[in-house]
């Protein structure tokens, strides 16, 4: 029998490393459309890193994202959030460490959250749009799995956005409706 080394290795310190690996950064100048002010920001600031292991038709995606803890005037660190092309396709999130938010959103505007730390589970139903929130001081890495042929639907977020924003005042949460 052949023993064989695993295509990737996943070290819990927040890296995902291999072959098959491929990384993806996202700065703020790439993103400012999802805050509710970005003046006097910083474009080239660093807002994550993900990690994707992107398998073959049929077969499950692993990915890992790293939130990192940065406030854009007040406005807690997210990533854009988006539905599933596919509405049939789930996805798993599972908090790898930090602390932050997973907000969620309906097909009708609904909007909720659910802590995300280490060690949280996240089922996501495929009909229901997401985005991480880093609420800490240390970077949020997050694990998912998801159906490789899920799709990301962005523009129903843009046309729909999230109902609530999350800042960071004097140490502590705020949510607020979105305007």
């Amino acid at each position: 029998m052949e023993i064989r080394q695993p295509e990737a290795v996943h070290d819990f310190d927040g890296i995902l490393s291999g072959a098959p690996v491929v990384k993806a950064q996202k700065f703020l100048g790439q993103i400012t459309s999802i805050y509710r002010n970005t003046e006097h920001a910083d474009p080239d600031t660093l807002m994550c890193d993900v990690y994707t292991i992107a398998r073959p038709e049929n077969e499950l995606n692993w990915g890992l994202t790293v939130l990192y803890p940065v406030l854009v005037n007040g406005e807690c660190n997210m990533t854009r959030g988006h539905f599933h092309e596919k509405e049939e396709r789930d996805e798993i999130y599972v908090g790898q460490s930090g602390k932050g938010l997973l907000m969620l959103m309906d097909e009708t505007g609904k909007t909720w959250c659910e802590q995300v730390f280490r060690g949280s589970f996240h089922y996501i139903r495929g009909t229901v749009a997401h985005r991480l929130i880093n609420t800490g001081s240390e970077p949020l890495k997050v694990m998912a799995c998801w159906p490789q042929d899920a799709g990301h639907d962005y523009a129903r977020t843009e046309k729909m956005p999230f109902g609530s924003r999350v800042f960071l005042v004097n140490g502590e949460i705020r949510v607020e409706d979105h305007e």
